[in-house]
């Protein structure tokens, strides 16, 4: 069925989803199989084995290309799979230009294991475009875009990036994990490819592990499912059953993880015990208005600093938190607070951390969509448990 509507709210529960042929159930079965039965060699219906194909993640994967408005979808067991799947396109001698600051596994990954093949990357500060400018050279064949970035939340116009990166040939990868799909849509502002966690707010209820990568160019399509297919990081059929699950309510989570992130954002800046909050929504955060242009709305990541400026305060309020969960990840129903120096970003040394703006002291806060008065509550006798 072909879908006229791009309304995210509709796509959400219907692109790419019909009912299913043999029973009429609504819900797209898991289709919890290895292997298909052919009448013939090479006589099949379509699948023959669960790495290549399966029908449960043929949906899945239809439906996230609709929401990000573009062709193509394909799912990876996880983020980190996605992401080694797109530097599987590059060559040795290939150049990438990738912002500076930026999830620590995506560093991680490119410069533990892929720099070693002679593969160059390079980080620069893509909120500033004379220094992507300077960055790109006929040599560069990437440029990977985070934004908004993780964990400082600078905002990156992915328009003009892409552009600049589409004047020498690159393929623009932008991560719109922070965003999701209802927040802002990077390939109708020049992206090629689109990259997911579909762990965070995708699936929302941090119950699945999953990587997402969506394009319009079915030459990218192709050679990135030769990739996914030949190396086998591919998700099982429950977790894509999951994920599926999860998407159907994308909306209206995301419409309270960012009502929730605003009145946050707002009462931490006002908190005399906070020194500086990170949140894109606010006007003096540098490319506020590039952040009203491209995105819907500002969504549930917060960053801040207590005014001390210490680690040990810091630690204080982490161990003093209740509803907010002290975890890995971010983008669930319910709100976690984490410490990237040591938890998402450790894998960053700390001099190139701390050159990029990333303290020790940060704490970066995912909010969920619990009441807003707990919320509140939990943050103030968290702060009050700080000495310094």
């Amino acid at each position: 069925m072909e879908l006229s509507t791009q309304h995210i709210e509709t796509l959400v529960l219907h692109a790419g989803i019909e009912p299913d042929p043999s029973t009429g159930a609504i819900m797209t079965p898991i289709f919890q199989t290895s292997t298909y039965v052919q009448a013939a060699p090479g006589d099949h219906k379509g699948y023959e084995y669960a790495r290549t194909q399966n029908p449960t993640r043929d949906v899945l994967q239809k439906n996230l290309a609709a929401l990000e408005g573009m062709d193509h979808g394909l799912c990876f067991s996880t983020g980190m799979g996605a992401i080694d799947a797109c530097v599987k396109l590059l060559q040795p001698g290939d150049e990438v230009v990738s912002t500076n600051d930026l999830y620590g596994g995506t560093y991680r990954i490119f410069t533990k294991i892929f720099q070693p093949y002679g593969i160059k990357f390079n980080f620069v500060d893509m909120s500033d475009l004379s220094a992507v400018q300077s960055a790109i050279t006929s040599r560069t064949k990437m440029v990977w875009i985070e934004t908004p970035t993780n964990p400082l939340l600078r905002i990156i116009d992915i328009q003009s990036v892409a552009q600049l990166g589409k004047s020498v040939g690159a393929t623009v990868i932008v991560d719109n994990t922070f965003s999701s799909p209802y927040l802002q849509q990077p390939g109708k502002l020049g992206a090629d490819i689109v990259m997911h966690s579909a762990t965070k707010y995708l699936n929302g209820h941090s119950d699945v592990v999953m990587g997402v990568l969506c394009t319009s160019s079915q030459e990218l399509r192709d050679r990135l499912a030769f990739i996914q297919n030949s190396c086998g990081a591919t998700p099982g059929p429950m977790d894509c059953f999951l994920v599926l699950r999860g998407l159907k309510t994308l909306h209206v989570r995301m419409q309270r993880h960012c009502e929730n992130g605003k009145v946050i954002a707002h009462w931490l800046k006002s908190h005399p015990k906070v020194g500086q909050v990170y949140w894109p929504g606010f006007e003096d955060h540098f490319n506020h208005e590039v952040a009203k242009k491209q995105m819907n709305d500002f969504g549930g990541m917060i960053s801040f600093t207590l005014k001390s400026n210490s680690v040990e305060s810091a630690m204080q309020f982490l161990k003093s938190t209740q509803l907010f969960s002290l975890a890995e990840s971010l983008g669930g129903v319910e709100s976690l607070v984490g410490h990237p120096a040591t938890m998402t970003h450790a894998s960053i040394p700390k001099e190139e951390r701390e050159a990029n703006g990333l303290k020790d002291s940060l704490i970066r806060l995912s909010v969920g969509i619990e009441h807003i008065d707990d919320l509140i509550a939990d943050l103030e006798q968290a702060l009050s448990a700080v000495t310094e």
